[in-house]
Order: C-alpha cells, then structure tokens, then sequence
C-alpha cells in the first residue's frame, strides 16, 4: 500500500430547477413511453434543465449543445464553489481540476471555464473526461487519487455535471431510448480529494475493467437530431457475472477481508442493475441503502450518480472510522471502475 493517502474531503451536490415526477412524464408523454417503462424504472422524481414540456420540442444537435453548454457552466460553478467553501480550500489551492461529462460536448472544455470563473491558477492541470459515461465519476476519483499520491500536497478538485434529459428523443420507439427516457435525470456533483490528513474516506485502492466484446451493451448513438441512448438487455446478467470477482480482487489487492467492509457506493443505473450488484455481493439493505435512495428521488445522473451516492454516505450516514467501503460504477464499453475507501 502507498504511504502517501489520497483523501476525499467533502462532497457537494445540485440539480437544476425543474423537477418533474414519473406522473408528469406520463400525463406528457403518454403516446409515447408504455407506463411499464415508468412503473418498472424505481423512480419517483427527477430533475431537468428545462421544462418537461420543453423536451419534447425537436432540436437541432446545435441547439442541444448550446443548452448543454448553458446549463452546465452553471451548475458546474454551482457545485464546484460550493465544495470549495465545504472544504475550506482556496480556489488558488487546486492543482487539478477533472471535470466529466458525457451527454455534452464543448471546446474549451468545462474546467477551462471553471478555470477562469472561479480563480483557479493559470498553472493548475486539467482533465476533461468526456466518453467515459456512467462510470466516468468513479474513474475521475481513481485519477485523482493517482495525482495525490504522486503530489502529496496536492488538492484535486473534481467536477461532474450531466443533462442526459436533454438527450430525449420523442420518434425513437426503441427500447433502450424508452428506458433512459424512464429513468435518466439531471444533475452536477463536486468532489475535493487531498494529500493532507482531513477526516472523510480515504481511497486505499482501484481497479478498472473492460470486459472484453461487449461494446454493444451501453453507450450513445450521436446522429443529426442529437443522442440516442444505447441500453442492452445483457447489462444486469455482465453485472451479476462480473461483480464478485472485480470485489475480490480489489480486496485482495489492498489486504482488505471482505468481513472489513460495511457500506457499498454503487451507482444506481437503474433497479435491475442493482438487483444483480445486491445478489451477486450479497449484499444487506443497509449496506446500499443511499444507492436506491439516490435512483427514487434523482433518477440516474450518468457519472453524478455514484458522487450523488458518496454525498449520502458522506453528509447522512457516515460509518464508523476504520471501516471499508466499495465504491463502483459501471458504464460503456463494457467497464467497471472500483475503488477501495476507509472512513476516518
């Protein structure tokens, strides 16, 4: 294990003014999305940049994007002063700034103006990461890590805005468009990660896979009139394949029993992912309790989601120092990105 030790701090989070739940998307778009999609996806409420009756307009990719690039200079300051502020930290103390996004795209990228809007040096390092999709949060944290424990003084300010609603699509009948119109919502999270001894939840190790010829199962078809979500049916059953070995080598790699780890942060991307995640750990409720919370009353957030999940953890259910949690995500490719914490 390294000697050096890669913290994350705080956690801050927002969602954009809207909100709009599984009823409303029926009452509006009930000639289009089966209410089975609605009933099945273990969402109450989301979130949307724009008014649920304003997504339905058809737009240009140009128009879409110009949205994109509105809305997410706004909550991107918003999340990231503010976990600025949580963590007491000078926005001249930063000496990388990640930011992640996948249902955007914009040049400069989104910490070049989070760069110059909140004060940042002109010499801080910069990593967009842009295609990584649901599991670009927990990846971004990986990098982070890795930052720190080559700069152990180092402040790594990480930032994750996604506006997937943006991406509806009302003449697309396929099932895997159905589903993300069921299911995905807005949001932006911030995460500060240090080198400095600070009480929060100390990365201790990561792992990343890609399971090999499985690019098919997620993903995004980007055509003239915007997104197309990619959603194949095979995603729990890799899930359920995949997870304990990916756990057990994670632990394994850190000298960590399995017995020693009391909390799961795993990104909900939708009820029957995390149905497989739960059988194949075999995991108790409360081990990933914030997981389903975060899906009823945010929805699937793409990357934010698994930062949405570690804000819960962080601010509303801290578990006792020393004790070990999992954090995971997974997105397209097929991938999984793992990383290993201990609260302090």
């Amino acid at each position: 294990m390294d000697s050096a030790t890669a913290t994350i701090a705080c956690t801050f989070v927002a969602v954009p003014e809207h909100a709009f739940t599984q009823d409303d998307v029926k009452r509006v778009l009930h000639d289009v999305l089966p209410s089975a999609f609605l009933h099945g996806s273990g969402v109450s409420q989301r979130h949307s940049v724009l008014p649920l009756e304003a997504l339905q307009r058809p737009r240009t990719l140009g128009e879409t994007m110009g949205l994109y690039r509105e809305h997410s200079l706004r909550l991107g300051r918003t999340v990231a002063a503010g976990c600025l502020e949580r963590a007491g930290v000078a926005a001249n103390q930063v000496d990388l700034i990640v930011t992640v996004s996948c249902t955007g795209f914009m040049v400069p990228s989104l910490d070049a103006y989070l760069a110059n809007d909140l004060g940042l040096r002109p010499d801080v390092r910069r990593l967009p990461i842009t295609q990584l999709g649901c599991f670009a949060g927990a990846a971004a944290l990986a990098h982070a890590r890795d930052f720190v424990i080559a700069y152990p003084d180092a402040h790594v300010l990480v930032v994750s805005v996604e506006l997937p609603t943006l991406s509806f699509q009302r003449g697309d009948a396929s099932a895997g468009n159905l589903a993300s119109t069921a299911l995905f919502g807005d949001g932006a999270a911030a995460v500060m990660v240090t080198g400095r001894p600070v009480p929060g939840a100390a990365m201790l190790a990561t792992a990343s896979h890609l399971v090999p010829k499985s690019l098919e199962v997620l993903g995004f078809d980007l055509r003239d009139d915007g997104f197309h979500a990619v959603l194949g049916r095979a995603l729990p059953q890799i899930v359920r394949a995949q997870a304990p070995a990916l756990v057990r080598r994670l632990l394994d790699r850190a000298g960590v029993q399995r017995s020693a780890v009391s909390a799961y942060v795993l990104h909900p991307g939708g009820p029957r992912v995390l149905e497989a995640a739960v059988a194949a750990l075999e995991l108790r409720a409360e081990q990933i309790a914030p997981s389903w919370s975060v899906l009823r009353e945010y929805g699937n957030l793409s990357s934010a989601s698994v930062l949405f999940v570690l804000d819960r953890w962080m601010t509303d259910r801290r578990p006792a120092a020393g004790t070990h949690a999992v954090l995971g995500a997974f997105g397209p490719g097929f991938s999984a990105e793992l990383v290993l914490l201990q609260w302090r």
